[in-house]
């Protein structure tokens, strides 16, 4: 039943990716060109906030510590990456910041919101539990965007 039911999945998924849809084509450049104004109000912000530069490269990256849970299975590193990368955070934050009247948190949040807007501008979006490279952007591969889907079985 279960393989019956994967052969269902893969035969509808090769169907809609076969499915021509009129307009289509702008969606991928649309959504990098929305990645990068995101990238560039949260730098632009973080500047207005007086953070130094210094800062921001060293904490550029920690988001993607969420990462990590891709060494337990999928689809808690799905999870714990989606939760490093979604605008909810970073957005909650500041939010905290604001109320706590605190405003290097304000630069975290931008640091946070920049770093999502990086990786959105590469490719890289919200997962799906089934493989790494299964992204709301998209099938992404080790060679970029495309035909390297893995199987379902």
């Amino acid at each position: 039943m279960i393989a019956a039911f994967s052969n269902d999945l893969q035969t509808e998924h090769a169907e809609i990716r076969q499915m021509p849809v009129a307009g289509t084509e702008s969606v991928p450049m649309l959504l990098r060109a929305e990645a990068i104004v995101e990238l560039t109000l949260a730098v632009l912000a973080y500047r207005y906030f007086g953070g130094t530069w210094f800062m921001f490269a060293l904490l550029f990256l920690v988001p993607d510590v969420s990462m990590a849970g891709y060494l337990i299975n999928p689809r808690i590193g799905a999870r714990l990456y989606n939760a490093g990368h979604t605008y909810i955070a970073p957005a909650l934050l500041a939010l905290v910041g604001f109320m706590l009247s605190t405003p290097p948190m304000y630069s975290l949040a931008a640091i946070w919101a920049a770093h999502i807007g990086f990786d959105r501008f590469l490719g890289y979006g919200l997962k799906y539990p089934v493989a790494f490279g299964a992204t709301h952007l998209g099938w992404k591969s080790a060679r970029g965007f495309g035909p390297s889907e893995p199987r379902l079985e």
